[in-house]
């Protein structure tokens, strides 16, 4: 793993990580420790799509993030999606301990692989968990295991006809009045049968988890960027841009 640091253009700080091979491979691990002091602001991305290549030994490979926010500190972690290619096998762990009056905002997404190629929901095992924890209290914690042994990539009643799920979570005072009107306007929105892309929010103690499932990984994209742009004040700039 590397770390990019380009030139900050507002009044945070940004970073994006990055690996020879845009992804892992078998037995490969990566860890990122990050923590930010009182009052910092930072985003952190990806450079693309993390793949998680083929595995015929059945070795997983894995990811963890454990990150600390100081008072009044605000976290952006944005990476792009997940991209498990077929027989491939990939856990990650993300832990957050957010002082009292920090801020935090994750996105967390993953999609079906290679859909092009006739991978869709081909991999072998994928495991996620988020654990968020604010002024020492747990109050968001997310895990999913999807297990072709389950028989998941061909029930319509599990990924239907998705190819990309994500998770957006916002929790924190600073980012309370983004979080409001999230809810407010999602909650407001109809669902069409047989949609194209779906978008459902829900709130949390001091905060929002938005959850969005699309046909392709794009709509996906430029759904969360609608939906975050009341974070970009925040940053000084808006990363999502010239994203999607």
């Amino acid at each position: 793993m590397k770390l990019l640091v380009p030139r900050p253009r507002g009044v945070s700080a940004w970073a994006f990580t990055s690996s020879f091979g845009g992804g892992l491979v078998a037995g490969d691990r990566t860890e990122l420790h990050l923590e930010l002091g009182a009052s910092a602001r930072a985003f952190i991305g990806t450079q693309a799509s993390t793949k998680i290549y083929r595995n015929p030994a059945q070795r997983p490979c894995s990811h963890r993030t454990e990150v600390s926010l100081g008072a009044g500190a605000v976290l952006v972690l944005a990476p792009d999606p997940v991209q498990a290619f077929a027989e491939s096998m990939y856990v990650q762990r993300q832990v957050f301990r957010l002082a009292a009056d920090a801020g935090l905002v994750l996105v967390d997404w993953f999609g079906a692989g290679r859909v092009a190629r006739g991978e869709r929901w081909g991999f072998t095992r994928l495991e996620n968990r988020n654990e968020v924890f604010l002024g020492g209290q747990r109050v968001f914690l997310d895990s999913l295991l999807l297990d072709s042994g389950a028989g998941f990539a061909v029930s319509a009643h599990q990924v239907g006809r998705f190819n990309c799920f994500a998770t957006c979570l916002l929790v924190g005072q600073p980012v309370a009045s983004v979080a409001v009107a999230i809810l407010a306007a999602v909650g407001g929105r109809p669902v069409e049968r047989g949609a194209s892309l779906i978008t459902s929010a829900s709130p949390v103690a001091g905060g929002v988890v938005v959850r969005i499932a699309g046909e392709s990984t794009e709509p996906v994209g430029r759904e969360l960027g609608r939906h975050l742009q009341g974070v970009v004040p925040l940053l000084g700039d808006d990363p999502w841009a010239r994203k999607w």
